[in-house]
């Protein structure tokens, strides 16, 4: 079942491309016709896109990975943060930091740098520096926040990145195709498709049309968290549920013995004929060790003649 509908991209705007002028030839497999010297993009090209880039994003959810958003664009950055944040995945709003991907530890040292600032402000000493110093070490947490604060949980390189604007975005789409990181992107007319592993082809300008993209992309990537979540529930169930067998088959084996439909065997003490004959030879030889009992015969008398 498709992610959207045709009349919801319709409304959206996602049709829109740019001027023909500006177009991009390798778009021209997405592109439906010209009208007044705008290009309109394939609707039922982009539902299908959508849900291919929808199933991968879930797979990578699924699987426990973060997905990177990137969209510094200003009719996108605001309504990317707000969204994005609710399921707890990295964003990039702000100026893309060169080397984001490439360089990552030195980036990670930013981040680190920030949590012994805050460790700083909470310290008694904090209150021993001048004015001055705790100005300059206000502006710089601030600083290293607004850049640097939506990726503070990511501790290792992303398992993918979405970008909205691949032409805005290219310093970070080329670090992730050289560290050969899965890219799905809002691909408009005037951009090179081919660049993108999951290209999603529509409007990257209107405010509506990355609102509804972004939104199928934060669901799929939901269901896959949730799916995740079952997942190990269910496995933990297992787990236990084998454990506790194993408790009771252990208790039963100590006490009564039980089948498996909790009806109790009673067992006889069939002896083996070896180890009976062997258990009498043990007891003779036993019997014979013991101290022979004197025997006791009758007083002489007088022999009858």
């Amino acid at each position: 079942m498709p992610r959207t509908t045709f009349n919801e991209l319709l409304d959206a705007g996602v049709h829109f491309g740019h001027l023909k002028r500006k177009w991009n030839p390798s778009m021209a497999p997405y592109i439906f016709m010209e009208r007044n010297g705008i290009h309109i993009i394939d609707l039922y090209k982009t539902m299908a896109k959508i849900d291919e880039a929808a199933a991968a994003m879930k797979q990578i959810a699924k699987s426990g990975k973060k997905i990177l958003f990137v969209a510094t664009k200003k009719q996108a950055k605001d309504l990317v943060a707000e969204k994005v944040k609710r399921i707890n995945m990295p964003y990039m709003t702000e100026r893309w930091p060169g080397g984001m991907l490439t360089n990552f530890a030195t980036i990670r040292k930013a981040v680190r740098k920030m949590a012994s600032i805050d460790k700083l402000v909470s310290s008694p000493s904090y209150d021993n520096l001048s004015k001055k110093e705790r100005l300059t070490i206000t502006r710089e947490r601030a600083k290293l926040e607004k850049n640097l604060g939506s990726i503070a949980d990511l501790n290792r390189l992303p398992a993918a990145l979405f970008i909205v604007d691949i032409l805005k975005e290219h310093i970070a789409l080329a670090e992730a195709r050289k560290l050969n990181i899965p890219t799905f992107a809002i691909v408009d007319t005037n951009s090179d498709p081919r660049l993108v592993d999951f290209p999603i082809p529509a409007n990257d300008d209107a405010s509506k049309s990355i609102s509804l993209i972004v939104d199928i992309m934060l669901n799929a990537i939901e269901e896959g968290m949730v799916e995740r979540k079952l997942d190990r529930d269910k496995k933990a169930a297992e787990d236990e549920l084998e454990e506790g067998g194993d408790d009771d088959f252990d208790a039963r084996m100590d006490g009564d013995d039980f089948d498996e439909d909790g009806i109790k065997i009673i067992r006889k003490d069939i002896g083996d004929p070896k180890l009976t004959k062997l258990k009498g030879t043990e007891d003779k030889e036993s019997d014979t060790s013991k101290s022979p009992r004197k025997r006791i015969t009758k007083p002489a008398g007088r022999s009858k003649r």
